[in-house]
């Protein structure tokens, strides 16, 4: 899934204005035509034509094989499918950009996210939708659910329910919980940034950021930029930037206040913008151009709301030096495909029981310098078809997590 606008921050779609807009079913639209059964299924690992082949795959073979694992539950990443798996959960309240659709119509995106998995990191994937929104209920469902898988990826939970759901699901399973919504696109993020402070000659330590968005993604992405040196990044939302003290912080924003906004900015997003070398969207916000015009030379914007950028690509280019969208009709696209599949695959070889920070940052790291030789304008960040991305950030997150004491292999 691409960057896409922070939920938090919008009211949800009726479903009568859903239904208002919703095109016809009809295999003459192509999209239709290709999701008609779905887009995933399951396929046979072993043969299974014969009595012999049935006598071991089911009945009795399978007796020792669940007598072994009984004795020693860990076998089971051996000799089942759960260390190659992964859980693709939601409750379908932050879709794309459609937000809060419900569990049935989400199933669409979750398979077409199990598919990625499948076709960049050679991960099986098995989407998940829950008819449920409660905090404690999706924790619950979800740790009974875990022992089947090596993984779970949450996907299109809205904030601010999505960080309690992630702290709260890691502390009661030994498996990796990775909210892709916020961690994904902040790894590509922060990639994509390396590459462009690079390019112009820079650091990141030389730069001073505003973000647009404090929800998921834009929380995420603030914290993976503070962890990596940042030299300083004020964060906004729909009533401005966020400062010790604002009236009405909930505690994520307010802890986000204590860690960031060295300059002690107030005011607008827009006020911020005034000499700020780099501007990342993560909001429905619009930004009009004469602010845009008041950023530092050799700006960097990244307008990663999708379908509709933040800033204009026109306008962006305009008064950047460098410009990424969530779009895939520009370049520099921050899609985070790039950074899920090879970072599930890197924990899944090594058994990791968490995804820690470093291994993030050391996937930012790795996709970063896949292209490190290749920097232009217009490629900051890889294609999400260059077949060297996945391996070199699964390669970095298991080495990670080996470093990190996480891993079990």
């Amino acid at each position: 899934m691409t960057a896409t606008t922070d939920h938090s921050t919008l009211d949800s779609p009726a479903a009568a204005d859903l239904a208002a807009v919703s095109p016809r079913p009809s295999d003459d639209d192509p999209a239709f035509a290709l999701h008609r059964g779905g887009k995933i299924g399951v396929s046979l690992t072993v043969p299974l034509e014969n009595r012999e082949d049935l006598s071991l795959a089911y009945t009795p073979g399978v007796a020792r094989v669940c007598t072994a694992i009984a004795e020693a539950p860990a076998l089971a990443d051996d000799y089942t499918w759960r260390a190659n798996t992964v859980a693709v959960v939601t409750d379908g309240t932050a879709v794309l950009g459609l937000g809060d659709i419900g569990p049935a119509a989400s199933l669409p995106v979750m398979e077409g996210k199990a598919a990625l998995f499948k076709q960049f990191g050679g991960v099986d994937a098995v989407p998940i939708a829950l008819d449920c929104t409660d905090t404690e209920e999706i924790v619950e469902t979800v740790a009974r659910l875990a022992p089947s898988f090596g993984g779970i990826n949450l996907e299109d939970i809205s904030a601010p329910r999505c960080f309690a759901i992630e702290r709260l699901l890691q502390e009661r399973i030994d498996i990796p919980v990775f909210h892709d919504d916020q961690h994904g696109t902040a790894i590509v993020a922060l990639a994509a940034l390396e590459n462009a402070a690079k390019f112009t000659g820079r650091s990141l330590g030389d730069l001073r950021a505003v973000v647009s968005g404090a929800g998921a993604a834009g929380v995420a992405v603030t914290r993976i930029l503070l962890a990596a040196g940042i030299g300083d990044i004020a964060v906004g939302d729909s009533r401005g930037i966020i400062y010790p003290g604002r009236d009405n912080l909930t505690p994520v924003k307010a802890a986000l206040a204590a860690e960031t906004n060295k300059a002690g900015l107030t005011g607008s997003i827009n006020d911020a913008l005034r000499g700020a070398d780099v501007y990342l969207g993560l909001s429905s916000g619009k930004v009009p151009e004469e602010s845009v015009a008041t950023l530092a030379p050799e700006a960097i914007i990244f307008a990663m709301a999708n379908p509709d950028p933040e800033i204009d690509p026109e306008v962006a280019h305009r008064h950047a030096r460098i410009v990424a969208t969530g779009r895939s009709d520009y370049p520099n696209q921050i899609n985070n495909v790039l950074a899920f599949p090879g970072i599930f695959r890197g924990a899944l070889d090594v058994r990791a029981s968490r995804v820690t920070e470093g291994m993030k940052l050391a996937a930012a790291d790795a996709l970063a310098a896949v292209i490190a030789d290749e920097l232009a304008e217009d490629h900051i960040i890889p294609s999400v078809f260059d077949k060297r991305v996945a391996p070199a950030v699964a390669s970095a997150v298991a080495a990670a997590a080996r470093a990190d004491g996480v891993a079990r292999r």
